[in-house]
């Protein structure tokens, strides 16, 4: 299966792994100086912030354009 998406740099990754990474690397407060989203910057949990990124897309899509940017460095 994984050489269905061979230049997906984002296969096999799961959001919530993806989040953790984040949020291991910059903190809470750091990522939502980054993406200004209320799920980071009031009372932020992997929880709460995987329920609202799994149901907004452009959210979602600025959190895996971070990660991307993160891993490139």
């Amino acid at each position: 299966m994984a050489s269905e998406q061979p230049n997906n740099p984002l296969h096999g990754k799961t959001l919530e792994t993806i989040l953790t990474e984040l949020v291991d690397h910059y903190g809470w407060e750091r990522l939502g100086n980054r993406i200004d989203i209320r799920c980071f910057n009031e009372n932020p949990s992997v929880k709460s912030s995987l329920t609202f990124l799994r149901k907004t897309p452009w959210a979602r899509q600025k959190v895996e354009e971070l990660y991307l940017r993160m891993k490139n460095r």
